[in-house]
Formats: C-alpha cells, structure tokens, sequence
C-alpha cells in the first residue's frame, strides 16, 4: 500500500464509530432540559457540543464528551442570588430534570463544574450556563462555590478555520495524536493536543497544502516539534486565549515518536515499514498486505500465539496516568528491580520469581486492573509459548507474579478500567 492509502485508512479506522448513538443521546438529553428549563420540546436548542467532540477532533472510543446547557438569565440570576449555595442548587436541578429521563439503571452524578450521565462505554458531561452575548458561558463551580467563564465558542471557530486554511490536516494530525497517545499511555487532554498542533500549524505552512501521501515527513516534523518545546505547566488554548493545563511530560515519548517515525520513512520494505508506524499509531495503523512468501513457520507462530489487544475488547480512551514496577526475588527477598536493570544494560537472570505491581496511580476509585504478560523471542516460539492474554487482577491487590522460565524480551502490560473504560496503561520491559 502506499503511503497515501495507508494514512487514508488510518484516518477512517479511528473515525467515531458510534457518532448515530452519541447524537441520539445529546438530543435526549436537551429535549429533557429544554422541558425543565424553557418550557420547550427542542432537541437542539440552547445546548452547544464543546470539548474535543464539539471542535470534531474526537477519535473512535472518545469516552468522555461534553455539552454545554444554557440557561435562562432569570433562573440564573436565582441561582447567582443563592450566594455559594448556588453553583449546587443548579447543577442538582439539572440532576433531577435529567433523572426524569433516566431511571436509576443510568448513574447521573453532579461531580465539581458538571452533571455527567453514565451510558454503556462513555458518559456525557453537561455544563450548564449563563451564555451572554458573546457566546461565551458562565458556570458555576462546586467545589469552591464560585461562578468561572469558558470560551468554547472562540475555540471551535479557531481550530475551524485554521483547518480549513491547512486542507483538513490540522484535524486529522489531532486525531492522529489521540490514537498515539492511547497507544503509548500518555496522559495528555484531548484540548492540549488541539492547542499544540494548531500552534504546529499556525507557526509554520510548509505542510499546509499536504496530502496523505505527505503524512510521513509530517508527522517526523510534527513530533520533533513536540519533542523540542520546552516544558511548561500551560498552553494557552487557541481561540479563547484560556490556560491549558499541562498534566506530563510529552517531550520524551514525541522524540521517540520521531525517531520511529523516520525509521518508517527508510524502511525499504513495506513490512518493516508498516511495522514502524505501528510502533508510533498502535494497532489501528493498517496492517501490510499478506504475502504468498509467508513461511510456513510463520503461519505455525500465528496458530499458537495466543496474544490478545486491549483496543479489541473495550474502549481505550486514556485521560490518567498509571505506571508498573517490577521486583526480581529470590525467595522472599527482593534482588533487584527490574528499571534499574533496565537501565543497567542488564537481564534478568533464569530462574527467578518476578513481581509485578502497580507503583502509580492516579485514576480515581472505583477501577478495575487488567494484566498482560507477553513472551517473546526464539525460545517462546520453540515452545509453543508465545503469550499476551488479557486477564484481571487475580487478587485486587493491583499485582502480579511470574517466573522467568526462558530468556527473550518480552513485556508486562497493565491497564485501568473504569466505567468499561481503558483509561490509563503502563507498560515495563523485561530482558531475559
């Protein structure tokens, strides 16, 4: 395939595949509200679809969407004369008019600034609001029972017109990013990534008339640039001119992300080359077409391999941070950890008991841990060994233990489920 094909179909494998349902239940949600609060049956009025949803830079799996609600000025002067009750009274009205619509099978939770309603693998935040003239919201928060301004407005048109001044690839490199990022576990917000590659687009033109069979060379040039900016606790959002929060640092992983994808660029096989950019996208880059060259060997790997993908089970939409260690024992007593062989060039001897834990964190309780233990290499393929099954937490105690039966690299991988979720994974090498 070439390069064009490739990227084009990349683009349409992580295109939201769910968008009817999505739709369906934004209208229910606002024809309800629209009862409650303006005495109306629209399903389109007074709402507006923000986040990376509403900016159209969401890929397939988006699990948290967003919608603003505007408000009538005379309900929210009301809640405004409440003082710092007022922020809660209206975000549990909104609370009670939305459970009219959904019976208590439907988690409906009032959680700082929203009201999120929970559906079967993604949940919709809705912000409701003063909107004034300028189209521009007002929001309470209840957390610190304050009133707060957001500009999504502003920030839809932005990323608009710069995508269309750039022939739509100001969009598709931000949904590129997302599948990256979901990829590789980074916990990067969906409009930090917006923010970043608009500023990729707007300092420079040289990619601004490329096609999809110029998306290698962009792409080494847009991951460089990542790689290279400074760190910084926030971007300023495009548009609105508000403070994006910065929650990791990026820069490693993009530089990586450079290298692998100009390794792609050189590979003068085709396999090698889509191989690469797997490395980069995950598993939803397209696969190389089969050959009739195939050894029978490899066809014999593939009747035993027993790996299993994430992506293909459940949703991967990564918004937290997780991270694996792993203890090298002998008996009871800890001989070594496994990062620091890592990092000292160093296998980890035959014979040894392994224990793989979950040594940070961050997604909030309740969540579900999933391992994944891949064997590699020669002699994982000798003995009919190759694994990569999916499977729980066995004892909820977030490890994991193993031995280490045969040399080769393999890999642990661990993930955070959450409301049927992927939210966060982590991934620790293991040379033997």
């Amino acid at each position: 395939m070439s390069d064009a094909s490739l990227f084009s179909q990349f683009r349409d494998n992580i295109a939201v595949s769910n968008a009817a349902d999505i739709s369906t239940k934004y209208a229910n949600i606002t024809t309800r509200l629209n009862k409650d609060f303006w005495d109306s049956d629209s399903d389109t009025a007074h709402t507006l679809q923000i986040g990376s949803y509403g900016r159209r830079t969401a890929i397939d799996g988006v699990s948290d969407l967003d919608m603003a609600f505007s408000i009538p000025k005379a309900k929210f002067d009301h809640y405004k004369s409440l003082g710092s009750d007022g922020p809660k009274t209206m975000l549990d009205d909104v609370k009670a008019s939305l459970r009219k619509r959904y019976d208590n099978g439907t988690k409906i939770k009032v959680d700082g600034q929203v009201v999120g309603v929970f559906f079967s693998n993604y949940h919709v935040e809705v912000l409701p609001a003063y909107e004034d003239s300028d189209g521009n919201f007002t929001h309470g928060d209840t957390n610190t029972g304050t009133w707060k301004l957001t500009k999504p407005r502003p920030e839809i048109e932005a990323v608009n017109k710069l995508n269309s001044e750039t022939n739509w690839n100001l969009k598709n490199a931000c949904k590129m990013l997302r599948e990256w990022r979901n990829h590789v576990g980074l916990k990067m917000g969906g409009l930090l990534i917006d923010t970043l590659v608009y500023n990729f687009f707007d300092e420079r033109n040289e990619h601004d008339e490329a096609t999809f069979k110029d998306y290698p060379q962009m792409f080494v040039d847009l991951f460089t640039y990542l790689g290279d900016l400074a760190e910084q606790d926030y971007w300023w959002a495009p548009g609105s001119n508000q403070r994006v929060k910065c929650k990791t640092k990026f820069q490693p992983k993009a530089k990586k992300a450079a290298k692998r994808c100009q390794e792609a660029i050189d590979a003068t096989e085709e396999s090698k080359k889509v191989k690469h950019w797997k490395k980069v996208f995950g598993r939803k880059f397209p696969a190389a077409p089969a050959t009739t060259t195939a050894s029978d060997r490899s066809v014999l790997i593939l009747s035993f391999d027993r790996e299993q993908f994430i992506e293909d089970s459940i949703p991967v939409d990564i918004r937290y941070h997780i991270e694996v260690e792993g203890e090298v024992r002998v008996g009871n007593a800890v001989q070594d950890r496994i990062r620091q062989a890592l990092r000292r060039r160093e296998r980890v001897p035959l014979g040894r008991h392994l224990r793989f834990y979950v040594s940070e964190c961050d997604v909030p309780e309740p969540y579900a841990i999933w391992w994944k233990v891949r064997n590699q290499g020669p002699v994982a393929i000798e003995r009919k060994m190759l694994r990569g099954e999916i499977t729980p937490d066995a004892d909820g105690l977030k490890q994991k233990y193993e031995t280490t039966d045969f040399s080769g690299d393999h890999y642990v991988e661990v993930y955070a489920i959450k409301d049927g979720v992927c939210v966060a994974r982590g991934k620790l090498k293991v040379a033997l």
